[in-house]
């Protein structure tokens, strides 16, 4: 018990160890804090690489697919641009009387 106190002795000694207590607590208290503080910023660390991950194959998706339409529209180009020169070139005539001479002699 406590020295004598105009407050009961039985108050005294509930206070002063629950006074030991917290400061026995405390230290252990502080670490569970820094380890939940520190789990906290590896989960957003963790979070932000995945972000970075998608955002790279969303980047390699849109590049491969403007690859592919490029290849796909080689062939359609040529020919447009084979057709542009046709047309503007006399030849037209020449080409015609081809197809005809071409068409008359596969009967």
């Amino acid at each position: 018990m406590a020295i004598p106190t105009p407050v009961n002795g039985q108050i005294t000694d509930a206070v002063t160890q629950s006074s030991v207590s917290i400061l026995g607590q405390a230290p252990a208290m502080a670490m569970s804090s820094i380890y939940q503080s520190a789990a906290h910023s590896t989960s957003i660390l963790f979070q932000n690489a995945v972000q970075a991950q998608q955002q790279a194959s969303i980047c390699s998706q849109a590049a491969t697919n403007q690859g592919v339409m490029q290849l796909y529209s080689v062939n359609t180009m040529a020919g447009a641009t084979a057709t542009a020169k046709i047309g503007r070139s006399d030849n037209s005539n020449t080409l015609l009387t081809l197809l005809v001479l071409l068409a008359a002699t596969r009967r």
